[in-house]
Formats: structure tokens, sequence, C-alpha cells
């Protein structure tokens, strides 16, 4: 543990100097290094965007539009698993609509929101790539197809007993 120079002597983790080391002097490398950070802590804190902005050489201002324009990246805290309602068009006219309003209902959450316990986070997304499967969700990297109030029922039970 570090801490970082210019930060009110935040604490840095060896694993984000690992990651800031790796990618130090490479060109454009500050995506991938971001990719790592989300990897590693499941999103990019502010401490993490400053000491990336200091050790990198890349401004704040450009680090924020890279976290805010890519769905992949969080400025919070997923839960445990985190569940991706599609919305896309052939999602949503197969009634994305009821099944992100079932998850609402049943977890208690609006959408970028994370349950109290930490377990689920709720997020409303443009297309996962599964249009054939409409509706369609993603629960962390496990995609769930042709989902109505039932299965939505029937996985929130599943995954609260993981």
């Amino acid at each position: 543990m570090k801490h970082c120079e210019g930060c009110n002597g935040c604490k840095i983790d060896d694993k984000l100097v690992k990651i800031v080391d790796k990618y130090r002097g490479v060109d454009g490398g500050i995506i991938s290094a971001l990719h790592e950070v989300q990897d590693t802590y499941g999103y990019i804190s502010n401490i993490s965007q400053k000491y990336l902005s200091k050790e990198l050489n890349v401004p704040m201002s450009e680090i924020y539009g890279i976290i805010t324009f890519y769905s992949r990246f969080s400025l919070t805290p997923k839960g445990k698993y985190n569940v991706q309602v599609c919305i896309g068009t052939a999602c949503y006219v197969k009634g994305a609509d009821k099944v992100l309003a079932r998850f609402k209902e049943k977890l208690a959450i609006e959408e970028g929101k994370t349950t109290e316990d930490g377990k689920f986070s709720l997020e409303a997304v443009r297309c996962i790539g599964a249009c054939g499967l409409a509706p369609a969700i993603v629960i962390n990297e496990e995609v769930y197809g042709k989902v109505d109030d039932k299965k939505v029922d029937e996985l929130i039970e599943k995954y609260s007993k993981m």
C-alpha cells in the first residue's frame, strides 16, 4: 500500500500500482488500464482515476469521458450479480419493459442501483446481441433468453441462494 502524492494522501494498493506500471508509456494504454481496473475492483473509483491520470499523464477529463462513454465501465460499485436487461428494439418489442419492471419490483431498486445487501445491481442496456432470444438479459456473463415474470422470479431466487 502506498500513498498517492497530490491526492490528499489517498491509499493506492499494489494491484493498482501494477496495472499502472504495465501501461506506463504504452500509447493508448488508458483503455486497457481502465478495463483492468474495472475487472479488478468492479468499478473505477475517483482515487483510481486520479492515480491513472497522474501516472499515465492522461487528463482527468479524458478518463471521465472514456468511463462515461462506454457502458462497460462503472463509476459505482456493482452488485455481486449485475443484471443487465436488454431494451434494444427486438427485446423491447417482445416485452423487455415488463421484464425490467419485474426486476425493479422484486429487487426493490431502480436502474443503475444496487440492492442494500450488495447482491444485485440492475441496468438497462441497449443491445446484447441476443435478438433471437428476446427478451434477453445478462447476469454477469450468463445470457438468459425468452425471459418473462416467472423466469425473473426463478433467476432472483437462484442467485439469491448463491
